[in-house]
């Protein structure tokens, strides 16, 4: 070994290589040394910069002989009577800590453009090596509403913000509760009573300075709706998402969106599901075993609207011993329209079981959907729409022919007969209420739509009201899902022979069918 060293010391063309190659290590490691130190300095360059808390700032004023057994039960704690700090929680109780006026100063100062641009992509690395600098760029130059900052919704834009999403709308009336500690992103014990929308700005800023955030603290609403939606400093919402589980607002909000070309993604139902293997990402029409997407996705439907919404949603079936809503106690039917107050009648919202890792789940799948669209990132391969425009023409062509033997049979002249029912409609009809199966026998195949019963004696077929215009008075409520077969069967016995539904079909079925139309006059009212 010496041998060689002493060979290759004493040629001159190794001398100039070995001294070549030292060298190139050394200044490789002098300019990474540099630029190591530079990030350093600038860090802490920044971190001196932020002002101290002295003693005589708002954040110190507490008693600083809390004790916790001097304190009320933190769920009995309430705002009436205290003072309000900017965050809208009781000052003397939960103000806000050294840390957080430190973050926020540097939140104040990032907004204005005073923080370096290398720190923040070398924060966002490795999204940057993953989407490309193009694909990142678009990221940081977005601006996303997220509607709802409960489970799914913090869990949703705690991933935008730390992805590179540079502007965020945050829309929600609640605030932080005990309860919301299970499944919010960010919360802690010291945001209980702090508006939801403000516990999101103020964890978030601590993680990505840079971001911009716009609070409102409000109820999402068809009324407001194009306030609440409306440009950021001229710039539309490159994407919206839904984490709602109000009805009313979650239709009203994707109604918006659908009508005024706004991309959206829906969250729906996370309560009583369990299976993370479960949950997929696909456009509404296809989505199922969730009542909070049967009640969204049939509101959508009298509006028009049966597909072109992608949503999260759990194919997870219930079974036996798995949660499930619990019963109301006496006292709150006594409280008044309990049908009202959620997704089903007799339910409130507020006591429908929830694993905290659900709503997680449900928020970073919507995340990573906006994220991805946002970049021009290859998209995965969604669960597609429910297309079954041939069985719902055919649908409607066997109606149209029923209706016409019955006014023939009545004693009126069918040609030209023009039924109120289009394939939209028969749509809802076979998807929605009778839920794509036969009222009778759930066969899901050969479908068809028939009167349920038969019209009075003497009941016009034909509307006549309008001159040339020969106008079925048939209604959709009036119209029951079956197979062909039990059709064909339902026309000769009850439609166009004497005998009553209750002696042609069994008890089950007859009450199945009851419930249906009942269901269904109660929803007539959205259309």
């Amino acid at each position: 070994m010496s041998s060689f060293i002493a060979r290759a010391t004493s040629s001159h063309r190794a001398q100039l290589a070995t001294t070549a190659v030292v060298s190139g290590v050394l200044v490789a490691a002098a300019i990474l040394g540099l630029q190591t130190a530079k990030k350093r300095y600038r860090v802490q360059d920044l971190k001196a910069s932020i002002p101290d808390v002295d003693e005589d700032h708002a954040a110190t004023q507490v008693c600083t002989c809390l004790h916790f057994d001097l304190v009320p039960p933190l769920s009995e704690l309430t705002l009436t009577g205290q003072e309000i700090n900017e965050y809208g929680a009781a000052s003397d109780i939960f103000a806000p800590s050294k840390e957080d006026e430190q973050s926020a100063a540097l939140a104040a100062r990032a907004r204005i453009g005073d923080y370096d641009d290398d720190l923040i992509l070398e924060q966002l690395a490795r999204n940057r090596v993953f989407l490309t600098d193009s694909g990142l760029h678009k990221l940081r130059s977005s601006f996303v509403i997220i509607v709802g900052c409960g489970g799914v919704g913090s869990h949703a834009t705690a991933a935008l913000a730390r992805s590179g999403v540079s502007k965020i709308r945050l829309i929600d009336f609640d605030q932080v509760t005990l309860s919301s500690l299970n499944r919010h992103a960010v919360a802690t014990l010291s945001d209980v009573g702090t508006p939801k929308v403000v516990c999101l700005r103020r964890r978030l800023e601590q993680v990505a300075p840079w971001v911009r955030f716009d609070c409102r603290n409000e109820l999402f609403g068809a009324a407001v709706a194009e306030q609440q939606l409306a440009p950021w400093e001229e710039q539309r919402p490159d994407f919206v998402i839904d984490a709602i589980d109000n009805i009313d607002s979650k239709v009203a909000l994707l109604h918006y969106c659908h009508a005024h070309g706004l991309p959206v993604i829906s969250s729906m139902g996370a309560g009583c599901k369990s299976d993370p293997t479960a949950v997929f990402i696909g456009d509404i029409s296809a989505s199922t075993d969730d009542p909070l997407s049967k009640s969204t996705r049939r509101r959508l439907r009298l509006l028009g609207i049966s597909s072109g919404i992608p949503v999260v949603f759990s194919t997870e079936k219930p079974g036996p011993g798995k949660a499930s809503l619990l019963p109301l106690a006496e006292a709150e039917f006594a409280a008044g329209r309990v049908g009202e107050l959620g997704v089903l009648p007799d339910f409130r919202v507020r006591i429908l079981p929830v694993l905290g890792t659900m709503p997680a789940l449900f928020g970073l799948c919507a995340a990573n959907h906006v994220l991805l669209a946002l970049a021009a990132y290859p998209p995965p391969a969604y669960l597609p729409h429910k297309r079954r425009d041939k069985l719902y023409d055919a649908v409607l062509a066997a109606l149209q022919g029923l209706e016409e033997r019955l006014a023939r049979a009545a004693g009126a002249d069918p040609s030209g007969l023009r039924l109120p029912v289009s394939p939209a409609d028969v749509a809802y009809l076979v998807e929605e209420v009778y839920r794509g199966r036969s009222a009778v026998s759930l066969l899901p195949t050969r479908l068809a739509l028939v009167r349920w019963r038969k019209p009075p004696s003497g009941a016009p077929f034909v509307d006549a009201r309008t001159p040339g215009l020969k106008r079925s008075t048939l209604r959709l409520r009036e119209l029951v899902c079956m197979t062909k077969e039990e059709a064909a069967r339902h026309e000769a016995q009850v439609l166009r022979g004497e005998r009553e539904v209750e002696e042609v079909w069994d008890a089950e079925a007859v009450r199945r069918v009851e419930e249906r139309m009942r269901e269904e006059e109660a929803f007539e009212r959205f259309r």
